[in-house]
């Protein structure tokens, strides 16, 4: 979705138009949810998409169109949720990640070296702080820009990229000892 129908889509979802809100809802879902997943318990995560657009809907009125967009408004959302999820429940992240699957077209001995490397990928990751697994979450698993991310974690795009890149360098010196 481009910026000027994603702009249209969310000034009719403040004139109250559910078909609007539903189109939002569909565009973002994906990552959305694929954010939660890595940030808590596999039963927190519908609670906290559902919550995190439960608030946008109540708040909207307070959204102001910045070149970050809205994305980056319902994600600086999310992480309050998400945040709030962990309090109650006593966790301080999601200990494991989703599990990547192997492509099923592939010869048995691929897929198990595949679902080793997927393996070691997410052991690894769980051993980076926990800021530089929100913003390699941010930026790769919900595909936002280094502008969203920024205005989500309340940072400059800048300080993102630079967090980005020092979490990817931290995550292949992992990975080179662990070789």
């Amino acid at each position: 979705m481009d910026t000027d129908d994603q702009r249209r889509l969310v000034e009719d979802a403040r004139s109250g138009d559910p078909l609007a809100w539903e189109r939002l809802y569909r565009n973002v879902f994906p990552r959305l949810r694929a954010y939660a997943a890595h940030r808590v318990a596999g039963d927190s995560v519908e609670d906290v998409v559902n919550e995190t657009m439960t608030r946008a809907v109540a708040g909207i009125e307070r959204f102001r169109w910045e070149p970050s967009g809205f994305d980056a408004w319902l994600f600086g959302i999310a992480r309050r949720v998400v945040a709030g999820d962990q309090r109650r429940s006593g966790r301080t992240r999601r200990s494991s990640a989703v599990a990547l699957q192997a492509p099923q077209s592939a010869e048995v001995g691929d897929a198990m070296e595949t679902e080793h490397e997927h393996a070691t990928v997410r052991r690894l990751f769980a051993r980076l702080s926990c800021a530089e697994q929100e913003v390699l979450e941010l930026r790769v698993i919900a595909g936002l820009t280094a502008e969203q991310t920024a205005r989500a974690l309340n940072k400059r795009p800048g300080a993102v990229r630079t967090a980005q890149s020092r979490a990817l360098a931290h995550l292949r010196q992992l990975m080179e000892v662990e070789q």
